[in-house]
C-alpha cells in the first residue's frame, strides 16, 4: 500500500531513540490533590473507625437422625454365607425348605445375621428361574 501523503511522519520514526522522562514541560502535570467525588469537603480527612464485629451467623437446624428400619450387624461379624437355589415349582421348593433346616440342626453354632432372597436363572443343563437364598452368618 503506497503511503499517499509522504511529508507526514509515518509513525514508527524514532522508535529506536530513547525516551527522555526528565523532561517534563510539554508533558501535563499531575495533581496529588484528594480527588472530591462529591462526598462533601475533600480537605476533611475522616479518621478510621474499629471494624465491627461480624455479626453472628443463624444456624441451620439439624435434621433428626433417621432411625434404622432393620437391625443389621456390622459387617466385621459377619462370618460366613450359605447359598441354597431350587427351581420354581412346589415339590422343588419343598426340598429346599427341608435343606435349610437340615443345614441348621448341623450347624447349632450358626447366628443368622442377614438373609436374601432373590429370583433369577441359574445355568445347568437348562436355563431356568430359580430362587437363591443367601444366609448370612
Amino acid at each position: 500500500m503506497d503511503n499517499i501523503d509522504s511529508s507526514r511522519p509515518s509513525g514508527n520514526e524514532g522508535l529506536n531513540r530513547p525516551t527522555n522522562f526528565s523532561d517534563d514541560s510539554d508533558q501535563m502535570k499531575v495533581s496529588h490533590a484528594p480527588l472530591n467525588l462529591g462526598g462533601g469537603n475533600p480537605v476533611e480527612v475522616q479518621k478510621p473507625t474499629a471494624p465491627k464485629p461480624p455479626a453472628p451467623k443463624p444456624t441451620a437446624p439439624k435434621p433428626p437422625a433417621e432411625k434404622p428400619t432393620t437391625q443389621q450387624a456390622p459387617a466385621s461379624r459377619i462370618s460366613g454365607v450359605k447359598t441354597f437355589f431350587t427351581k420354581l415349582h412346589p415339590g422343588a421348593m419343598e426340598f429346599l425348605d427341608e435343606q435349610v433346616i437340615k443345614w441348621l440342626k448341623e450347624n447349632p453354632g450358626v447366628s443368622i445375621k442377614l438373609t436374601n432372597t432373590t429370583t433369577g436363572e441359574v445355568q445347568a443343563k437348562k436355563t431356568e428361574p430359580n430362587i437363591i437364598i443367601h444366609v448370612w452368618y
